[in-house]
């Protein structure tokens, strides 16, 4: 069963954010693909397998599924061109729990339509913000709560604070957050807003690049600063950049990706 490590929204190998794919031949458990994410130890691997219509794919953190992984869809992609499986010119097709998802190629950039995510202000807990050792700092807190996901955006004073963040993970992982974004507007002329992503109770202390944030980054930052065309830079340790779009309904991702690692699963 092939394998493969792609490094995502980078063209630069040990960049960007890190993800597995694994290329299904027929339907596995779930406790087999969460070994086998977990063996892995990336923030997220990618299972595909060849369905009438597209592919199906599901992604696993090292502890848990989750329904949405945008940088896991894009190394999807890239590697179904890399490996011949789709026309490079062709779009791929992906029935996921989130719905389909469609991944195009342009000029070397993959662009993925995600769900738009529309959040709302509210009142964060004391822990959150003690958490985040940012709490002055701290210019607005909006959410989008569901039945399957409570995720915090926090908009913070300056990328300067942003990137001094240094969290009490062990204290945010108590909190109700499945994830928390925290954003700030860039400094840079060619960047709009910079960003990091923390969600411990899913097993990641700090994704370095994440996709589906941005389906939240981006009608937050299009509606403050009056335009649909965004470009973010997720300020983790690796780094990434993320090019974003917003439509009526979802939000263009666009981003690179390069293979460092290709190989087989043996003995499972």
């Amino acid at each position: 069963m092939k394998i493969f490590q792609v490094d995502v929204f980078t063209d630069t190998p040990f960049k960007g954010n890190p993800a597995g794919v694994c290329l299904l031949k027929e339907a596995q458990p779930e406790s087999w693909m969460q070994n086998v994410a977990t063996e892995m130890n990336l923030s997220e691997t990618a299972f595909l397998m060849k369905i009438q219509g597209g592919f199906n794919l599901r992604w696993f953190t090292p502890h848990t599924e989750v329904p949405l992984c945008g940088h896991a869809t894009l190394a999807s992609a890239h590697i179904l061109w890399e490996e011949g499986m789709v026309g490079r010119v062709e779009p791929t097709t992906f029935w996921t729990k989130s719905g389909k998802l469609v991944c195009t190629r342009t000029d070397g950039w993959t662009e993925m339509g995600l769900p738009l995510r529309m959040t709302r202000t509210v009142e964060a807990s004391k822990g959150l913000l003690k958490a985040l050792r940012a709490d002055r700092e701290v210019l607005s807190v909006n959410a989008y709560l569901s039945s399957e996901e409570r995720m915090y955006l926090l908009e913070v004073s300056s990328a300067k604070v942003l990137k001094e963040l240094n969290p009490d993970f062990s204290r945010l992982r108590r909190e109700e957050a499945t994830a928390v974004i925290v954003t700030a507007r860039s400094s840079q002329e060619n960047l709009d807003f910079v960003s990091r992503f923390f969600a411990p109770s899913l097993g990641i202390d700090e994704d370095p690049v994440t996709g589906s944030a941005h389906c939240y980054l981006t009608p937050y930052w299009a509606q403050k600063l009056g335009k649909n065309e965004l470009v973010g830079y997720q300020a983790s340790r690796r780094g990434g950049i993320v090019k974003c779009e917003l439509h009526e309904d979802k939000v263009l991702v666009k981003g690179k990706a390069v293979t460092v690692l290709k190989g087989d699963l043996v003995n499972c």
